[in-house]
């Protein structure tokens, strides 16, 4: 059993609207995603910041235990909700995040507590790669003391950073290609884009 995992819980500031809902490709970012890991991952759970968001769309959501504490508080919520060996975590706001990339990060994992890709010119990125369920306590902990960089946590932690060669043909540069703001959404989708009030 694999289970992926959509973080959803961002407050979009420099967007200035829910980035979630953004259109791509004729669908929401959000409902893009959960679409493309829904073929690769037995369970696809989005994590959002509380009870209620995005309830009414079909999602199986899991709102954070911890809440405030950024993407950490997500991971910790996923690892307590799962029954799964380990989470793959990606950001929502990746639309080019490959599940095919996915599982082999899931796969190169190995012994190590995780795996995330180390892109080139070492641009690591915590918000794709596979956390081992054995991290549970260690994500309890660090929220309480209120450490939440997640910088931080890997450093802290047994990670594998695997490189674009391990990744072979599945490694793209577009796959950490996120979006923050009104600008980058025009990049990605080549149309006005006017940030709400």
């Amino acid at each position: 059993m694999s289970t992926a995992v959509i973080l959803a819980g961002g407050n979009s500031r420099r967007m200035g609207r829910d980035k979630m809902a953004l259109d791509f490709g004729g669908s929401s970012l959000l409902r893009s995603a959960v679409a493309r890991f829904s073929r690769f991952f037995d369970t696809v759970l989005v994590s959002v910041a509380s009870p209620g968001a995005y309830g009414g769309e079909g999602f199986t959501t899991v709102p954070d235990i911890i809440p405030g504490r950024g993407p950490l508080s997500g991971l910790h919520a996923a690892l307590t909700y799962t029954r799964d060996g380990g989470v793959f975590l990606s950001a929502g706001d990746l639309p080019f995040a490959s599940p095919a990339a996915a599982v082999k990060l899931t796969e190169l994992c190995g012994s190590h507590e995780i795996c995330v890709v180390d892109g080139t010119l070492g641009k690591r990125e915590p918000l794709f790669g596979f956390y081992k369920k054995t991290l549970l306590n260690k994500t309890s902990r660090a929220l309480l003391d209120g450490r939440h960089s997640m910088s931080e946590f890997l450093d802290s932690s047994d990670t594998l950073y695997a490189p674009p060669a391990l990744l072979g043909e599945l490694w793209d540069e577009k796959m950490l290609t996120n979006i923050n703001s009104p600008d980058d959404y025009i990049k990605l989708t080549k149309s006005p884009f006017t940030a709400s009030p």
